[in-house]
């Protein structure tokens, strides 16, 4: 006999009572706090997410593996011991070793979109997702095969700037992924908001996202929807300056042979290093504000499920 997906699931008693109670609920990844981001800029990127969610009016949950536990609502003494001492990254594929030999895992997105679509949950947000990578043709992160078979909505700052962002987009094509661009008709560059690239739709209210996600379920759509934001105005980094850090991180990441998983954080460090931090900050408020919005598409989503049911 198969095991119900729920029943290996650990739920936080919050998010246990939310999902009890139909309650909208965002996931976010635990990665981004174990690997993404350095002490202590993890620990404020966890606050404003989750903040971010809570103002929207749902309820956040981070997601991992802690203990041989898939857990939906790192909390506590883990969630601390993510926030200081990492995890081992755990994505889609890693799920299952990670339970099994009992150990702890951060959640990259394609891990997290795994949990979601065992765990029912509809939303997740997160800053960038992975891609196609440069001069590296075969190089491409999970995350998008996953988004091809997971009925999420995912909100992000488009894929991480360090990417071919036009091949990224080719793929997500192939793989039937619809991407909107919410309030804007480009594709962004995670810290910038302007590549050049158009996205195929646009939406301009989290309710427009809502009515699309449910349309595309009603129809057997197994993938994700695609939710590309921005980064706030105020925040962004200048194009110019971001391509030229770029350009010299993959010099460097060719020249000390940075191959496989240590690439991009080999090329996100070099960029905090050209832009003398200021990468860090961007990150955070782009993570606050796709935090928000998702809160708000899942909102969204849960008033027009009940408007459906009467």
């Amino acid at each position: 006999m198969r095991a119900n997906a729920p029943d290996m699931i650990e739920w936080h008693p919050e998010i246990a009572a939310a999902r009890q109670a139909g309650a909208p609920i965002v996931a976010l990844e635990s990665s981004v706090l174990a690997q993404g981001l350095p002490a202590p800029a993890n620990r404020e990127a966890y606050v404003r997410m989750s903040d971010g969610v809570r103002s929207a009016g749902a309820v956040p949950a981070v997601t991992a593996v802690v203990g041989g536990r898939a857990v939906v609502g790192l909390a506590g003494d883990a969630l601390e011991r993510f926030l200081t001492s990492g995890a081992s990254k755990v994505s889609a594929r890693d799920l299952a070793h990670a339970i099994a030999t009992g150990r702890d895992g951060s959640t990259t997105v394609a891990g997290t979109l795994a949990i979601c679509t065992a765990a029912g949950i509809d939303v997740f947000a997160t800053g960038g997702i992975g891609g196609v990578h440069r001069d590296a043709p075969f190089d491409e992160s999970a995350d998008l095969l996953e988004l091809a078979r997971s009925s999420v909505v995912v909100v992000c700052a488009g894929a991480k700037s360090i990417l071919d962002l036009s091949a990224t987009l080719e793929r997500l094509e192939s793989y039937g992924v619809a991407v909107l661009g919410y309030r804007t008709n480009e594709f962004p560059g995670f810290f910038t908001p302007q590549t050049g690239l158009p996205v195929p739709g646009r939406a301009d209210t989290a309710t427009e996202i809502a009515r699309t996600f449910l349309a595309g379920r009603a129809l057997g759509r197994p993938s994700a929807l695609l939710v590309v934001r921005p980064p706030p105005v105020e925040a962004a980094l200048d194009e110019n300056i971001v391509a030229v850090a770029v350009q010299s991180a993959l010099k460097q990441a060719a020249e000390v042979g940075v191959r496989g998983g240590a690439v991009t954080p080999f090329l996100l460090a070099a960029v905090e290093r050209a832009t003398s931090g200021k990468s860090v900050q961007t990150n955070l408020a782009l993570l606050a504000s796709n935090a928000h919005l998702a809160g708000e598409i899942a909102v969204a989503i849960h008033a027009a499920q009940g408007a459906a049911n009467g």
